[in-house]
């Protein structure tokens, strides 16, 4: 078995945060996804009985959340600290966002149902499966976006400002600003 960590001293949150190949059973990734699952299970009881009442548990979840945005539960994230929601987003139910690096929303975005945000990456070249070794490119969504209702945005994807992104695309490289992309894998079929 190769070791990938030979002369790096650092933990495998260090790695991780740094997008570099880690493996996930961290005890520090661990005590945080704890806290993730806990803070998520508050703001959806919270959110049945008041909803402007759980924002502040959804502020203390999230790594930053900008006014007047909104997301209705359930929410699902890793750790929740690498993720930033501009003012005035909304994000409908069942957002899944694996926030193993940072993923940036952007303001004035609307985000349908089911969508998914996927940070974390696996190597491909054949390994022992007690490795369990993953890696993390951060998600840019920029001003003004629309997805679509069960998109997929993979690892490392920036999405411009201004774009559309047709319902269960799935997004595997970068879409320009004022365009539109549907399909999977998702390409740019027109500007806007």
């Amino acid at each position: 078995m190769a070791d990938y960590f030979a002369d790096d001293p650092r933990t495998n949150r260090e790695r991780m945060l740094a997008g570099d190949l880690y493996i996930s059973d961290d005890p520090d990734n661990e005590r945080e996804s704890k806290r993730a699952v806990k803070l998520q299970s508050q703001y959806t009881a919270a959110y049945a009985e008041d909803p402007d009442g759980a924002r502040p548990i959804l502020a203390d979840l999230l790594g930053s959340l900008g006014e007047d945005a909104h997301i209705k539960p359930p929410l699902y994230v890793d750790y929740g600290t690498f993720v930033t929601v501009g003012a005035r987003t909304f994000i409908n139910y069942n957002l899944t966002a694996l926030d193993v690096a940072p993923i940036i929303i952007g303001e004035d975005c609307q985000i349908g149902p089911n969508v998914q945000l996927l940070t974390p990456t696996h190597p491909v070249e054949p390994r022992p499966r007690r490795d369990r070794l993953e890696a993390a490119k951060p998600i840019t969504i920029g001003d003004n976006v629309w997805l679509g209702g069960g998109a997929i945005v993979l690892p490392g994807v920036t999405i411009g400002d201004n774009s559309v992104i047709g319902a269960g695309a799935v997004v595997t490289r970068d879409v320009p600003a004022n365009s539109i992309a549907v399909g999977n894998p998702a390409r740019v079929v027109r500007e806007i």
